[in-house]
Order: structure tokens, then sequence, then C-alpha cells
């Protein structure tokens, strides 16, 4: 039995019957393609399987049809061997992959380190032997100068996640001071007063702007403000039981926790529990996070709902935009939401 043969640009061309240079355009996401051309030709490459011959696209022209996304290493490799698992590398990863195959790219996932000196190194190192069309830094790499200097000494357009300024990169964010603001202001809003907040890591720029929109919201509602009920927390589960077990054994305890992802907040359920603290009964509980882990906990946690997966498809569209030389830079805020569930109520 022969071996079946790869579908080409001229069975394409043939089956819808237009020009092999007509497929290209459409393939290329080139311009004075009819819509309805373009659909026939699309539809026509589906049903018959073409599969695009990325070497050969990246041979004819200065694209590599690759975007190149970075996370932070130590944090990742924590969560992994810890067996907790990462949401937001699941959800970078699909927002990138969809939006990525949608337009006839791929993504391509990296993990480089947090301090500055290796950082520099390895992304360099990345960047020479792929030589990606764009990169989306995500915190706390958004915040590294050091990298963009890099990647704009290489020529190559960059996508910051977290961050606001626009200008010559793209940057893509939630409103992180608002979400803080508004996980405050829910509560502020059940009567609580004593609120504590548990915060990730000072290296992380957006947790120091929810920060921020936390203080702010107990200024405007003239509300106490301590020092000691901002804990650090680390994004970690161990590190965030010892801040949570010092605040919840305090005489004049807080009534209300906000922290800064779903790990910190399963720690505050459970040094809460163990103390014999109900939720919500005695104690609020607001995370900034949702990962589906706490629609399933005991009780269900309310929530910052980040729009994580569609700010990575966002920068990935603006990168090949940028690429194709259809645009250049930008700055989008995505909205997040409060999704109320079971862990908040009415101060008694």
């Amino acid at each position: 039995m022969g071996t079946k043969q790869p579908v080409t640009i001229r069975d394409v061309a043939a089956d819808v019957g237009v020009s092999r240079q007509t497929v290209s355009r459409v393939l290329n996401k080139g311009p004075n393609v009819k819509p309805a051309v373009r659909a026939r030709v699309e539809e026509s490459m589906e049903r018959l399987g073409y599969v695009p011959n990325i070497s050969a696209r990246r041979m004819r022209g200065s694209r590599s049809y690759l975007i190149l996304a970075i996370n932070d290493r130590q944090r990742t490799y924590e969560n992994w061997r810890a067996g907790r698992g990462n949401d937001w590398v699941d959800q970078m990863l699909f927002g990138g992959m969809t939006e990525c195959e949608r337009q006839g790219y791929h993504l391509v996932f990296e993990l480089i380190d947090t301090q500055p000196e290796k950082a520099q190194g390895q992304l360099s190192k990345v960047i020479s032997e792929l030589r990606p069309d764009g990169v989306i830094l995500t915190p706390p790499h958004s915040d590294n100068a050091t990298l963009t200097d890099l990647l704009e000494e290489f020529g190559i357009a960059c996508a910051r996640i977290g961050r606001r300024d626009g200008g010559a990169f793209v940057d893509v964010c939630m409103d992180e001071a608002g979400a803080g603001f508004e996980a405050a202001r829910h509560l502020a809003d059940l009567d609580h007063t004593r609120i504590a907040y548990l915060a990730g890591s000072p290296y992380y720029g957006n947790s120091l702007m929810r920060v921020d929109g936390y203080r702010d919201l107990l200024c405007e509602r003239g509300l106490p403000y301590k020092e000691d009920w901002i804990g650090k927390g680390e994004f970690n589960f161990d590190t965030a039981i010892p801040v949570v077990q010092a605040w919840l054994e305090q005489e004049e305890r807080p009534t209300a926790i906000i922290a800064d992802n779903d790990q910190m907040a399963f720690a505050v359920l459970h040094v809460a529990d163990r103390l014999g603290i109900g939720v919500p009964q005695d104690l609020s509980l607001v995370s900034l996070e949702d990962t589906p882990g706490v629609r399933l906990s005991v009780p269900p946690m309310t929530a910052i709902r980040q729009p994580t997966a569609a700010m990575i498809a966002k920068a990935c569209s603006g990168l090949i935009s940028e690429s194709s030389g259809s645009a250049a830079g930008g700055r989008y805020e995505l909205p997040f939401e409060l999704i109320r569930r079971e862990s908040t109520a009415r101060l008694k």
C-alpha cells in the first residue's frame, strides 16, 4: 500500500479553482483577497488536511512564525514539584496557543530565572536559537528593563503582561490596583473594618499595585490601616501559613482577608479550620485568582477572576500584527470580574 502524499498548495488551488499565488496570500494573511475567496480557500485547506510547511515559510522570508512566551522558572518548578500544578501556566498556554493557531503561528514556552544576571543570558540563548518574531514577558520578567533592552537590541517585538506603559511595547494588563480596590470594597460593603491583605512577592509589580488598591479603599472609607496586616506570602501555601496563623491568633484579629492568589487563600482556609474559625461566619475571604479549585473548596471562594488567557491571546495578536508591519506597540487593559461565592458574608 503506497504512502499518502501530503496535500500541497497546488492541490488546494486546483480544488478551489484559484491560482497558487492566491492560496499563498491567504496562507500568509496577505492583502487583496476577497473575503468569499479567502473563506473558500480556508475551507479547502481544512477539508483536504493541508499542513503549512513552516520551514519553507521561514526560508522565504524573515519571519519565523514563532511567538516565545517566558515564565518564571523558580515559581513554576516549585508548584509542579509540590504537586500543586499551575493554573496560570495552563491559562497562558491555552490563550497563546489558540490565538497563534488562528493566525498560522506557533507558541513556544520557556522558563527563565528571576535573577536578572541569569535571566539575561538564558533569554539571549533562547532567542539566538529560535529567532522568534515576538516575545511575551510575564511577571516578574515584564518588569525587568534588562530583558526589554536585550529584545530591542535583537530587534524583536516584545509584549509585557501586567505593564501599562505602552509606547514601543505591546503592554497587556488588567487593572491590578482596581482588583485590589474591588476586593476590599466588597468586604467593606459587608461591614468589615478589620481587613488584612496577604500579598504575593515584592518582585512582582502587579502584586504591589493590588496592595495599593487595597490601601486606597481603606483610605477612601476611613478604615484602619495596619502595616503588619499586609503579609508577604510569596504566592505560596506553605509560606502563607505562619503569616495567617499570626493574624488569626491575635486578640483583635482581622475579620476579613484578601489573598493575592488561590494557594494563599487555601492557606487561610487551612489555618482557620485548624483554629476553629468559621468561614464565612467568623472570617470572610477573597482570592485574587479564581482557579477551578476555589469553586470546589468548602466553602466555595469569592474571587477576582483574572483574564489570563485573554491577556496572552491579546499579546500574541499584538506581536503578530507588529511582525507583519500593520501595527506597533500599544496598551490594552482587559477587565477583571468579581465572582461572589460563599466565603464572604456580612459581619455580624
